[in-house]
């Protein structure tokens, strides 16, 4: 049968849920699909290759970035982000942050997302049914992410709803949503004006959090602007709260319908091994573009100059080339090349901090709730930034 040509807009509400089986078909037929002048890759060793290559980067051939204008404060912000940086100021950028933002500075945390995660599950109904997200998987790294940075408890709500809003402008979103990106523009704003404020009052009364560390490289002479210290407090607030939130919520929903796995879990503690594999199962971020800074070939297809790539990153974690039984879920698989943190010079600055919040969180939460059922999940759409926005969990 020929397959349609591949697009992210236009799926019914069971693939959205579910896109691996479309997934399927296309890397079935070539790890690369070409639409349009875009280009679709799904195999692994194809997504590999992008991702490391610094053939492909995150600015268009056009020069624009990956907001319109129109927006000043919301693409300056974005522009600065870490991630939609290229060398050589990504590096100079990134060997700052690696600095500030070390294993160090995660593993002396866990104590502290420990006993958020228990605070949280205190308040979780003793009965009854109640929804994960609002309850558990979204607060939950928002205040990890406040901690880290130094933001006061009383305004954890307010950033999470700023947070939410800015998210609008993801792709797939603006795409459904003709006032998305005025929507990001007022919490950008916001944003900006709060992270600001921030770094002045940390720059007279420096703290051990993050913000502090780096007003203290910047005034150290380290090449980071204030922009860059705002959008990086930004860009942790907005894409590390949503992808654990997404890995979170997605894991129970998919050990619910697991009680073997469920059991592992609760019997032998969620190790590195199982975060891993719960990543790559059902990865929280599905797709990210890449722009060809040159000709290309990508297994076997040419790609020209300037043309947008779209990595699909869930396709990759399930290709049989890669990986035996890609879509059985084996906690203890050996150590593969899971995708869902990206690789190359782009690689998640906040893949530590993700990871021991999935570790804790998790664990934590399988404890809490004992003998459950999940009785219905709601997916927006967002085929980049992939989970459910309610699960409604009931206690046995």
């Amino acid at each position: 049968m020929t397959l349609p040509p591949f697009d992210l807009q236009g799926w019914d509400a069971a693939d959205v849920r579910d896109p691996y089986p479309v997934y399927q078909r296309y890397l079935a037929a070539s790890p690369v699909h070409a639409v349009d002048g875009n280009y679709y890759v799904f195999g692994h060793a194809a997504a590999s290759k992008v991702l490391s290559s610094q053939v492909f980067g995150r600015r268009s051939g056009s020069g624009g970035g990956p907001v319109p204008s129109g927006h000043s404060v919301l693409r300056t912000m974005v522009e600065n982000w870490l991630v939609f940086l290229d060398p050589p100021r990504h590096t100079e950028l990134r060997a700052v942050l690696n600095k500030e933002f070390s294993p160090t500075v995660v593993s002396n945390l866990r104590e502290r997302i420990t006993t958020i995660a228990k605070e949280l599950l205190a308040e979780l109904p003793s009965q009854g049914a109640f929804d994960l997200v609002e309850s558990f998987s979204a607060p939950f790294p928002i205040l990890v992410i406040s901690e880290l940075l130094g933001v006061p408890r009383d305004h954890w709500d307010w950033l999470r709803g700023q947070a939410v809003d800015l998210q609008e402008a993801s792709s797939s979103r603006a795409a459904r949503n003709p006032d998305a990106h005025k929507i990001a523009e007022g919490a950008a704003r916001e944003l900006h004006a709060y992270f600001t404020d921030l770094a002045r009052r940390r720059r007279a009364d420096p703290g051990v959090d993050l913000v502090s560390l780096m007003v203290s490289a910047q005034t150290r002479g380290e090449p980071l602007s204030s922009d860059e210290i705002v959008a990086t407090c930004v860009h942790l607030m907005t894409a590390g709260h949503e992808t654990t939130t997404n890995v979170l919520s997605k894991a129970v929903l998919t050990l619910a319908s697991r009680p073997a796995a469920l059991a592992e879990l609760r019997s032998s503690g969620v190790t590195p091994a199982a975060v891993e594999e719960l990543t790559r199962f059902d990865s929280p971020v599905q797709a990210v573009s890449r722009w060809a800074y040159e000709d290309s070939t990508v297994d076997g297809v040419p790609i020209p100059r300037g043309s947008k790539v779209m990595v699909m990153l869930g396709a990759a974690n399930r290709d049989p080339a890669r990986f035996t039984a890609p879509d059985e879920l084996v906690l203890d698989r050996p150590a593969g090349r899971n995708v869902s943190f990206g690789l190359g010079i782009h690689y998640c600055l906040g893949a530590n901090l993700a990871r021991a919040e999935i570790e804790i969180g998790l664990s934590l939460l399988l404890g809490a709730l004992g003998e459950f059922t999940v009785d219905s999940a709601e997916y927006p759409y967002d085929m980049v930034f992939h989970g459910p926005s309610h699960v409604t969990v009931s206690r046995v």
